[in-house]
Parts: structure tokens; C-alpha cells; sequence
């Protein structure tokens, strides 16, 4: 099989080499350059004629999403057989439906935006990672195939080689989250343990009211599907704390971090170790030792695909 030939946006550069070490892939070279008037400048300059391209960036901001469509329709136009989107993380995913009236559905208005990129006549894939809704993948176009891949065996990976074979119960940090958290408990052959909320009607402000699962003596790895300002996992553990857990430790699939994020969860003193996936550049922000790369498992699906 001949090879592939990978372009990666800016931000997603730190995963590019993943990708390479992971897959049969050729390094496509992409010019960058910025105008005084902050307009930008892209040029492709390997020629992705008849060649099977795979086009690696997420869309954690806005920029990102734009580099990310203008290079889809310049590998397209340029002639490219087939083209794969890895998307390793889908921005404004928590943004899927609408419950003010007028709200936008970003996450539909953004997966159209990606659908607009004109279909290779090899076929045009997009490849996502653990969205926050099943639904996300049903935005794009029809002629856009999309592979929803799940985590959990990278997150079952990091938990098992992090636990080292201690006991521990696996926790939620609220209801949105059980359902999937007792799924991967399963997987792991651990007691899940969730988190009760409720939200006070007055102020509209959730407030921890107990916990399912008697965690007394016991250690509790928290998973949550993204860290972002990290409140959320900060709660969950006081209240696993509260309840005579020894020590927790915090998992998420997207590691986005924000400005002082991580330096909250450090300075809350409540979590032994902070884990995750690479999909979000923030994760860069956490020793090797602590993250898993999804690299292998895009370039696996990658390469089923054509195989079939």
C-alpha cells in the first residue's frame, strides 16, 4: 500500500511526530506566513495529486478551525485522491444543542463549516475522539464519512498502568458523566462510585448532596470526558474525600487547561496525579509520564478503513 502523505495544522505540530512514529506516513510540508494586517498566508507545498492525504488538526480555537477548512480545500483542490480530517478534539462540542431561543448550535454551524470542504474522489473522512455527545458526528454533510473513536482503551491503559495494581474505585463527577464512568468501570473490573448534585433554586448553583459508594480506606480515580477550569473534579473529590476516600486522582480524556487551570487543581491539593490523553494542546502542559498518545489509535483506524 502506498503511503500517506500528513499535513498538520500549527497548533497540532507537538502531535505530528506521534503520527509519523505511529504510521506509514509521509511528512507533508505546509508555509506559513502572517501579514502586517494579520491576515494569513498558507501554501501546501507537497503535491498532494492522486496521493492519500491525511490532514491532523483539532479545533481548539477559532484560528484553528479556519487553518484547518482553508487546508482541507486546498488538499482537495489540489488533487488529492482521498483526504482523512483527524480531529482530536471537536471545539464548541459542549455547544450541540440550543435552550435559549436564538442560541447558536455551534457545534452543527462548525461541523457544516468542515463538510464544505470539497469531496476527494477517493472519499473524504473525518475522524473524531471521544465527543461530549454521540450526536456531533450526524452534523456533518453526507458526503463527509465520519468515525467516532472512543478513548477508553487509552484511558483504561493510563489508569492500570498509573493504579499498578492498588485498589481503587473508579468515580464520576456528576450524572452526565455515570453512565459512560460505569461502562469503563466495567472495563476495568472496578466498583464505580458517582457523585449526588443538586441544584439549589434560588441561586441555580449545583451543590454536592453525597456519594453513592462507600469509598472509606479506598483510593478514587475521577474521569471526566475534558478538564477545563477543573471546578467540576475539585468538587467531585472534596466530596469522595469527605466520605473517607485515602487519595484521588483526576483523568480526562481532553486536557484543555486553560490560563490557571492547572495550577487550581494543584493548588486544591486533592489530586495525586492529573491524567490524560493528548488530543488538546494543553496536555503539553503535563510530564510525559501522565498522558497517552491517541496517535496509534487514529492511525489504526486510519489504515482499517483502507483496508477495507
Amino acid at each position: 500500500m502506498a503511503r500517506k502523505l500528513l499535513f498538520t495544522i500549527s497548533s497540532y505540530a507537538y502531535l505530528e511526530p506521534r503520527f509519523l512514529a505511529a504510521g506509514d506516513l509521509d511528512r507533508g510540508e505546509i508555509v506559513h506566513k502572517t501579514f502586517p494586517d494579520g491576515e494569513r498566508y498558507l501554501r501546501v507545498a507537497e503535491d498532494p495529486w492522486g496521493r492519500d492525504v491525511v490532514l491532523l488538526g483539532g479545533t481548539p480555537t477559532d484560528l484553528d478551525w479556519l487553518e484547518l477548512y482553508d487546508l482541507g480545500c486546498a488538499i482537495s483542490t489540489g488533487g488529492a485522491r482521498s483526504l482523512s480530517i483527524v480531529m482530536p478534539y471537536f471545539g464548541y462540542a459542549t455547544m450541540e444543542r440550543a435552550v435559549l431561543p436564538g442560541e447558536v448550535v455551534t457545534a452543527k454551524t462548525r461541523a457544516r463549516l468542515i463538510s464544505a470542504i470539497p469531496p476527494c474522489e477517493g472519499g473524504t473522512r473525518v475522524y473524531l475522539f471521544d465527543l461530549h455527545t454521540d450526536g456531533i458526528p450526524y452534523y456533518f454533510g453526507d458526503s463527509h464519512v465520519t468515525h467516532h473513536l472512543y478513548g477508553a482503551p487509552l484511558v483504561t491503559k493510563l489508569i492500570q498502568r498509573t493504579m499498578d495494581g492498588r485498589s481503587y474505585l473508579l468515580g464520576a463527577t456528576d450524572a452526565g458523566r455515570a453512565k459512560w464512568v460505569q461502562s469503563l468501570a466495567r472495563d476495568l473490573d472496578v466498583e464505580p462510585a458517582f457523585v449526588y448534585k443538586r441544584r439549589d433554586p434560588d441561586t441555580g448553583k449545583l451543590a454536592v448532596t453525597g456519594v453513592n459508594a462507600d469509598v472509606r480506606g479506598r483510593e478514587v480515580v475521577i474521569y471526566d470526558d475534558m478538564i477545563r477550569t477543573g471546578s467540576s473534579l475539585i468538587q467531585a473529590a472534596q466530596a469522595y474525600m469527605a466520605a473517607g476516600a485515602t487519595r484521588c486522582h483526576a483523568i480526562a480524556s481532553h486536557l484543555v487547561l486553560p490560563p490557571g487551570a492547572l495550577e487550581k487543581l494543584h493548588a486544591s491539593g486533592m489530586f495525586e496525579h492529573i491524567l490524560g490523553t493528548d488530543s488538546h494542546p494543553g496536555s503539553q502542559k503535563l510530564p510525559p509520564g501522565a498522558i497517552e498518545s491517541t496517535a496509534p489509535l487514529f492511525v489504526s483506524a486510519i489504515e482499517r478503513t483502507y483496508r477495507i
